[in-house]
């Protein structure tokens, strides 16, 4: 696989246009990244657009932040490591290293605008406690899921064909409705827990009435511990988000499993994340096509409704949607009529399946041979196919050794063992100019180890971990390899060919 030519000096972000009826349109992961670089006033990329036809930047104009330079690149001349991929992807200047789907590269976007500023605490934060949100693969997590993959895709199945049929809550929203309603666990809850129950019972002393009051919804979307917090976190000064009073003797003696639950003010607890953001993008177009078509169904989303709410009273967001396009509004749901049905129909291919009944396993860790033979299966041994070769540990350089991956001097001789079979194999199925791409690949053991042995081979190294790859990288620089890439992404995102992997 030959490289890319671009030579900037910033990395470069490749967004994904589609043509639909003879119009260039932007997928919706490629709106929240334009979202989430307006949102951060991010400078640090170099924006192409990646159609099949000309003319998109002009065609899309209104829906592009101006503050941002975008180009347009022809599908068939973008890159090479960027076309082995789904987009969106960003390439490093070099074009050797690729990250490559929507929640690396969003995650991406925030740590390089945090790089020069490191006092942008409000674009740190989206990345939520610990610095994890979305950070757990679409694979492993079934949050990341939702979030990255399924209501983007439910939306743009909506917004494509937005029939009587397609009107039915898809099953991704309502879970998303049912995240809402569950109760907040965040760090360090037990005082705002207890400042909750000291407003509950300052409200039942009161001697005025609510009932006699009419309440201005903002007033009534400002009130309460969670949007407090929510908004102490988002102040400039950083303030701390817990009461700055201390509670009576009588609340601090409830005990904590008494002590009311917070509510959701954001879609993962009390404060705005990278979550929100990709959210935002996709649950505007379908509240618009509802209120536009079927208003009926926004009752079945009260939850969804006050968060959307919620979202465009964070500072900036209002802003980098305008610059998007986007035109926030107030939903008006109707009046609930008593002849219409209880609620919409869930999409049938949407709707959750059970998981299969499992059959409990007994047992600890046992050595696998000797599992085999409780039930009865015996395990052959061939010869090895090369038994007398092996790689020449000592005459290769230090970077080549699994020492230098981080690993202990025990488990190092046996990563040697196991990359001697991998070499070997390799070295039978490899042809010159074959491209060899190594799963998984982790601190690049196993790749960097064949792109020193197979110099006229292309190897490609996919790691969703990016510790891990990037240390990868900087012991293939220690010894000048050129026949080696990077992707960070999950490995549904990667689409290229290759011969062996």
């Amino acid at each position: 696989m030959k490289h890319s030519s671009l030579n900037h000096e910033d990395p470069s972000l490749f967004l994904e246009v589609y043509n639909a009826g003879g119009a260039a349109v932007l997928p919706l992961h490629s709106s929240i990244a334009l979202f989430l670089l307006s949102y951060t006033e991010c400078r640090s990329f170099r924006v192409y657009l990646v159609s099949d036809q000309p003319g998109s930047v002009d065609a899309l104009a209104g829906s592009l932040p101006e503050s941002l330079v975008v180009s347009e690149v022809q599908r068939a001349e973008a890159p090479a490591l960027v076309a082995a991929c789904r987009l969106p992807a960003v390439l490093e200047p070099d074009g050797r290293f690729c990250r490559a789907g929507l929640a690396v590269v969003l995650r991406h976007i925030i740590q390089t605008t945090c790089l020069p500023e490191p006092r942008r605490r409000d674009v740190a934060s989206l990345l939520g406690f610990k610095n994890t949100c979305l950070k757990a693969c679409a694979e492993v997590s079934r949050w990341t899921r939702l979030c990255e993959l399924e209501i983007p895709s439910a939306v743009e199945d909506h917004l494509r064909h937005p029939t009587e049929e397609r009107l039915c809550l898809p099953a991704a929203l309502l879970q998303l409705e049912r995240r809402l309603a569950e109760p907040v666990k965040v760090h360090n809850d037990d005082k705002l827990r207890r400042h909750k129950l000291q407003q509950q019972k300052n409200s039942e002393k009161s001697s005025e009435p609510r009932e006699s009051q009419q309440e201005d919804p903002q007033t009534e979307r400002r009130c309460g511990v969670e949007m407090s917090a929510a908004l102490a976190k988002l102040s400039v000064d950083g303030a701390s988000p817990g009461p700055a009073t201390r509670e009576h003797s009588e609340i601090r003696k409830v005990k904590t499993t008494e002590l009311p639950e917070l509510e959701h003010v954001f879609a993962e607890g009390l404060y705005f994340t990278l979550t929100d953001a990709v959210l935002l993008p996709c649950v505007h177009p379908y509240l618009l096509s509802l209120q536009s078509r079927a208003p009926h169904v926004l009752l079945q989303l009260p939850l969804l409704l006050r968060w959307y709410q919620r979202v465009q009273e964070v500072p900036g967001v209002r802003r980098a949607a305008e610059d998007c396009g986007m035109a926030l509004f107030e939903p008006r749901v109707p009046q609930p009529v008593s002849t219409r049905p209880d609620g919409p129909r869930v999409l049938e291919s949407q709707q959750d399946v059970p998981a299969p009944c499992r059959e409990h396993f007994l047992g600890g860790p046992r050595p696998t041979l000797g599992k085999l033979q409780e039930h009865g299966i015996e395990a052959v041994f061939s010869p090895h196919p090369c038994p007398s070769w092996t790689l020449d540990w000592e005459g290769l350089p230090a970077a080549v050794n699994p020492t230098e991956g981080k690993m202990s001097d025990a488990r190092a001789v046996r990563k040697r063992q196991q990359l001697n079979n991998l070499v070997a194999m390799v070295k039978e199925l490899a042809g010159p100019d074959h491209t060899i791409v190594d799963f998984c690949s982790g601190g690049g053991h196993v790749g960097i180890v064949l792109a020193h042995t197979l110099p006229r081979c292309q190897v490609i190294l996919i790691e969703n971990k990016e510790e891990s790859l990037v240390r990868a990288r900087d012991r293939s620089s220690q010894l000048g390899l050129h026949n080696i890439s990077f992707i960070q992404a999950n490995l549904d995102y990667f689409i290229g060919n290759f011969q062996v992997g």
